[in-house]
């Protein structure tokens, strides 16, 4: 029993510092973001403010990337939960693979609401100031 709680304490580790990280790339985005069309509205140049969709698409990738760690994670934990003998997963076990099929793909996790909302306004609004400079 007390292995089990020590186990369940290691995978929330896990989940906690997924969430952390999808916490940071969201904010890292939006400071990248805004410097890029900060220095596109500086030099006038739409160019600039595009080139802001590829910090943006990438930390929207990353975050749907950490999102499906913590849902991989978050299955993992389920499955401790119910004890030794009902999960058959071995003590201290960290591997997910057994609940790929569980989850969403990659690529559905982009689209998880929980991500896609932020995600998006970020790409309309470089799209919008982009455009505002366009026509400057």
């Amino acid at each position: 029993m007390n292995e089990t709680v020590e186990h369940l304490k290691m995978i929330q580790g896990v989940i906690n510092r997924m969430t952390h990280v999808s916490f940071l790339l969201k904010g890292w985005s939006i400071t990248l973001v805004v410097a890029l069309l900060a220095v596109a509205a500086n030099a006038q140049n739409w160019w600039y403010g595009l080139i802001a969709l590829i910090p943006g698409g990438v930390f929207w990738s990353l975050d749907a990337y950490y999102l499906r760690q913590e849902r991989l994670f978050r299955c993992l934990y389920e499955r401790v939960r119910l004890g030794p003998t009902e999960s058959g997963i071995p003590t201290f076990s960290m591997d997910t693979a057994p609940y790929e099929r569980d989850v969403h793909s990659w690529n559905s996790t982009l689209r998880a609401p929980t991500i896609r909302w932020f995600h998006v306004v970020v790409v309309i609004l470089v799209v919008i100031v982009s455009i505002i400079i366009y026509f400057q």
